[in-house]
């Protein structure tokens, strides 16, 4: 019982800990949001993945560095709490967050790599401009414009895309898509989906899923416009072309990948545009930069764990954590 009941109470505090820093981190895009929206996509972007992975990370951290070395440390071996049914309860929910997380992770990539296969098996090896990561064309029934694959990227790109494009608008339309493996977002993508699928009970944080999605598009659309003014203009003629080409009430059937147009709705497709004829406007001026969109995301989390880690050695923040545990036990009575 002892270990079970320490299991209870790490399934328990990791869910409410998630769900009290997702909730804030909700709170806190909507505050900076009016002003971030000066901001670069790339800094938006980096801001939104902080703050969607930075409470998963922070609890996860925290009960490993705090929570669980206090629990084995200073809570009796006998005479313990008993499970309450307030406790197995929550802990069953945040259990089945974690299990949720995994079978999907698996179930996504197991898809995509069924679909990445059969396109292979209908696709043809091509060179591209600019492009140094394996390009395939193929037959298909929807405009086809993307990167497949988190670690080893794969561009496949529908042949009635490359009969409609111009060269500049083919050329810019690639750099949108290396703009997306530079920026790693297809990995963004799969962390921020483990991060949301982990409280599918408690759906916090939902908003900055979909402004990531957009942050992530208009970052791509920088990139490829920021080498030259006129890239801007070819980007957008590309995206209304390949919009064009979208049969009506399709959408693509990758589960996970980075598309140049996935159906979007007309508001997103408008403020795309527009974004990249502001860019064109702009010439060679950029956004404004926030100083910590420019740190890689790795950075603020190694600072956090070490700071934890920093913490947790210290005996008497065990016994104050170990007291939290107590009086969270008795809350759960």
């Amino acid at each position: 019982m002892f270990f079970l009941l320490g299991i209870c109470i790490v399934l328990a505090v990791m869910l409410a800990l998630n769900s009290i820093a997702s909730l804030a981190s909700s709170l806190l895009w909507k505050v900076l949001e009016p002003r971030a929206r000066r901001w670069s996509g790339a800094s938006q972007a980096s801001i939104l993945c902080l703050l969607r992975t930075l409470p998963v990370v922070g609890g996860i951290t925290i009960v490993a560095l705090l929570f669980t070395p206090a629990y084995l440390t200073h809570e009796p071996r006998t005479n313990h709490e008993e499970i309450t049914l307030n406790l197995g309860i929550v802990a069953f929910f945040s259990a089945l967050g974690v299990v949720l997380a995994i079978v999907r992770g698996i179930v996504t990539w197991r898809a995509t790599a069924r679909l990445m296969a059969d396109w292979l098996r209908n696709a043809e090896r091509i060179t591209l401009p600019g492009i140094t990561i394996p390009a395939f064309r193929m037959e298909h029934k929807f405009p086809v414009l993307a990167i497949v694959g988190t670690f080893r990227p794969r561009l496949f790109i529908a042949n009635q895309i490359l009969q409609s494009l111009t060269d500049d608008e083919l050329t810019a339309a690639l750099a949108h898509e290396i703009g997306h493996v530079i920026a790693q977002d297809n990995l963004k993508r799969g962390l921020l989906r483990i991060c949301r699928d982990m409280l599918l009970i408690i759906p916090t944080g939902r908003t900055l899923d979909s402004a990531w999605k957009e942050a992530s598009e208009a970052a791509a659309d920088e990139y490829a416009a920021g080498r030259d003014r006129m890239v801007g203009l070819d980007l957008a003629s590309a995206l209304v072309k390949i919009a064009r080409l979208v049969p009506i009430g399709s959408r693509p059937t990758l589960p996970a990948g980075a598309y140049f147009v996935c159906g979007e709705d007309p508001s997103g497709f408008k403020a795309r545009v527009r974004n990249l004829v502001k860019l064109a406007g702009r010439g060679t001026s950029k956004p404004p930069t926030a100083l910590i969109g420019k740190l890689p995301l790795w950075v603020p989390i190694a600072i956090l764990v070490s700071l934890l880690a920093a913490i947790s050695i210290e005996s008497h923040v065990l016994v104050l954590t170990h007291a939290v545990i107590e009086h969270a036990v008795y809350l759960l009575s």
